[in-house]
């Protein structure tokens, strides 16, 4: 299984938002946006700063499909 962050970029241009600002907000490394940037398997703790940061689910953010 491989996973996408799609719905997070799409959140984000729905909402005005730059990356920079997300990482800001939810208190994320560089390391952390690169692994978002390039679909890359991230923490429950990482997922869980995104989402107290955007007021939404784990499923607004990511989807898995396979590979």
């Amino acid at each position: 299984m491989a996973v996408t962050y799609n719905k997070l970029r799409h959140i984000l241009v729905d909402r005005g938002m730059m990356k920079k600002e997300l990482q800001e907000a939810a208190g994320l490394t560089n390391h952390e946006m690169m692994k978002i940037r390039t679909d890359k398997d991230i923490t429950t703790e990482t997922i869980g700063k995104i989402c107290k940061a955007l007021k939404c689910e784990s499923t607004d953010i990511m989807d898995f499909y396979e590979e």
